[in-house]
């Protein structure tokens, strides 16, 4: 029973999107994605953190020029991530992550924890947080192993995710061996641009699919459930009211 718990058990909002991605790979893959790391975790943390169900409408106004991508506007976006905060404040937990799966979640998840903060500002035992999973390490990306990897950041149905397709379900996974490279670029950094996914890849991929195998996929799931974990492992130590964890 949730109202048996602990307050100080964090809770776990996982966050991800329904999207279009490329030619090769399914609509849900973010939340197919982000839902086998959130069960890898959970099987670790089943007894002290709570784990709500993934909340697959997510923010991919971007993707919109794809037929079976749905979205949520940021700011409605970003009201129902705050609005889902709210309700576990309500219930008198005080831990909060949100774990996003999806690189448009990113900018109002970090907006939604900031203005929760600031909407309780008296309290001085609250932690509120928003990761993206494939954030969470002190380095991006896959590290040492005896599989090359060609990319060195997460793109969009790229090495990285159809990599983890191919590990999780490669029957959901098609024709992406002749998918052509398409290069993130350099739009004008460090400046941050506003873009849409038409303007960057007329198929609608962004990396290099063709370089994805199901042994890499779980070099990649196996590092980001452990970066997780480790992050709720600091969640769960929290002392209640350091700045620091």
């Amino acid at each position: 029973m949730v109202d048996a718990l602990s307050r100080d058990v964090p809770v776990v909002i996982p966050i991800a999107a329904v999207e279009q991605h490329g030619h090769h790979l399914p609509v849900y893959t973010d939340s197919y994605l982000l839902g086998e790391i959130v069960r890898r975790v959970s099987s670790v943390h089943d007894q002290d953190a709570l784990f709500c169900p993934l909340q697959w409408l997510g923010n991919s106004d971007h993707h919109m020029d794809f037929v079976g991508t749905v979205s949520a506007r940021p700011r409605t976006y970003l009201d129902l991530l705050r609005d889902l905060g709210e309700n576990w404040l309500r219930h008198g937990f005080k831990r909060i992550m949100f774990i996003n799966g999806h690189g448009g979640n990113d900018v109002p998840g970090k907006q939604a924890v900031f203005e929760l903060r600031q909407a309780h500002r008296d309290r001085s035992d609250l932690l509120l947080l928003m990761a993206t999973y494939w954030g969470t390490g002190s380095n991006g990306g896959p590290g040492s192993n005896a599989l090359t990897f060609v990319q060195n950041e997460m793109g969009h149905a790229c090495e990285w995710e159809t990599s983890m397709m191919l590990a999780l379900n490669p029957a959901l996974v098609g024709d992406y061996r002749d998918a052509d490279p398409v290069a993130p670029g350099n739009a004008f950094l460090p400046a941050s641009r506003g873009w849409t996914t038409r303007d960057r890849s007329a198929p609608g991929h962004i990396g290099v699919p063709q370089a994805a195998s199901a042994e890499k996929g779980e070099v990649l799931f196996s590092k980001f459930s452990s970066e997780v974990g480790s992050l709720l492992d600091r969640v769960i130590a929290w002392d209640g009211q350091s700045w620091e964890g």
